[in-house]
């Protein structure tokens, strides 16, 4: 039964857990407490090096269920066990995920149990990676989590810190609360990536700020953490899009499966949005910059006289958004703004949608000042030609999601109506001819 307290609800949901080698491993027993905490049922499959981290007994105990280790146990698979074990939950989610396992769930390999369920499953795979940095920024590593996300295995984390080994860097996995989060959003139906459903689409994000040179040593910028244009691009790539991710200065990590271009100026991004046409979908999610200084100073400027401050002529920049939007053979099928607002935010963003020519505008208000840069949540309304539709204040992750829903939505839709339209064309045809 699920705890009133509890942050989610997953009551009746059945996840299946595996635990694979690594310190991080002692996380899983939290995770397990807070999947029972939510109202999940919790099933746990224990590799051979997870069983040198943590013991059957105390998962176990946790999960108040028979712990599963051996592919070859008689009695078990005499009922197909690792068939079984996939087909009767909602969720797999392998925590933690080590290097060792991701490579086998890329190549396919299938020699312990682990491998083997998760080979033979049919349900979402969610797997919260953790390794020594090195073995994380390794191109077989790199390689094998493009691979696996490409077909629709979904991910959360690795996060920076410091590590048993002693070393710092990207390979910690993910807090459970995070993977609780992660799991409550791939089971919801409204929230869920659209998996598999851009396969085949070629989607252009936009994120992060731009910098105008004032001299070589300042700049105008507008302030934007990245998060939300990184997360879309990360969303995408699970639906199965190849996605090319344009991005200014950030601290955000690159998103796995996705094609990093950085830049630094409108200037420099406008250039690299052009180079990445023809795209289906356009999302410009960064924050472009408007003006820019219209002679920066090759030296640093230097303060001469206290009081006197240098003046600045500015000059607009690049417009990428009206630019990707205008009409022509080279124009996204779908092209989507964002909209900052510190005030009248659906009025703005609805005259926003109109000038600009784009066909869907996210509006976010930026009322609550500075909380709002860098968080990890958004409260913002999806406005089209049809109306606006306000969602509730969530994660940033979870509005990806919902753009990318959304979107394979919007697709979905207008294939039909075509194929309604080609089958009437057919028995208009068919009458003639009779």
């Amino acid at each position: 039964m699920r705890s009133p307290d509890a942050p989610v609800d997953l009551t009746s949901k059945r996840i299946l857990l595996v635990v694979s080698g690594g310190i991080a491993a002692y996380k899983s027993l939290e995770l397990i407490r807070l999947y029972r905490k939510a109202g999940a049922s919790v099933r746990a499959i224990l590799t051979k090096a997870g069983s040198e981290f943590v013991t059957p007994l105390s998962v176990g105990a946790l999960t108040e269920d028979k712990v599963y280790t051996d592919l070859w146990s008689l009695t078990d698979e005499a009922e197909m066990g690792h068939i079984r074990l996939s087909r009767e939950a909602d969720l797999i989610v392998v925590a933690p995920a080590s290097a060792d396992l991701l490579a086998k769930m890329a190549m396919g390999l299938a020699d312990d149990l682990a491998s083997t369920m998760i080979l033979a499953a049919d349900k979402p795979i969610l797997v919260a990676p953790a390794m020594n940095v090195k073995m994380w920024e390794n191109a077989a590593t790199i390689n094998n989590m493009n691979m696996l996300e490409g077909r629709g295995v979904l991910r959360v984390g690795p996060d920076p810190g410091p590590m048993a080994c002693g070393e710092f860097g990207m390979g910690r996995m993910a807090e459970p609360e995070r993977i609780l989060m992660a799991s409550a959003q791939i089971l919801d139906p409204v929230l869920k990536t659209a998996f598999g459903r851009l396969a085949g689409k070629r989607v252009l994000v936009t994120s992060g700020p731009t910098r105008e040179a004032i001299d070589p040593v300042r700049y105008i910028s507008n302030r934007s953490s990245g998060k939300q244009g990184h997360a879309i691009a990360a969303a995408f790539a699970r639906a199965g899009a190849h996605v090319v991710l344009v991005s200014g200065p950030t601290a955000e990590p690159d998103p796995h499966g996705v094609t990093m271009v950085h830049v630094e100026s409108a200037q420099d991004m406008m250039g690299a949005c052009l180079d990445a046409l023809p795209v289906d979908v356009a999302v410009c999610a960064a924050a472009v910059t408007d003006w820019r200084p219209a002679a920066p100073a090759p030296q640093k400027l230097k303060k001469e006289n206290a009081g006197a401050a240098p003046e600045l002529q500015l000059r607009e920049t690049e417009d990428i958004l009206a630019t990707l939007s205008r009409p022509g053979d080279r124009r996204p099928a779908l092209v989507i703004g964002f909209a900052l607002e510190t005030e009248n935010l659906m009025r703005n963003a609805t005259r926003k949608l109109k000038n600009k020519g784009c066909d869907w505008i996210v509006a976010n208000a930026a009322s609550q000042g500075a909380e709002i840069f860098g968080s990890e949540h958004n409260s913002v309304a999806l406005v089209t030609e049809a109306g606006a539709e306000s969602w509730p204040r969530i994660t940033k992750q979870e509005v990806a999601q919902r753009l990318a829903a959304a979107v394979a939505d919007h697709f979905a839709s207008a294939e039909a109506t075509v194929s309604r339209k080609s089958e009437h064309a057919d028995e208009i045809s068919l009458k003639a001819d009779r």
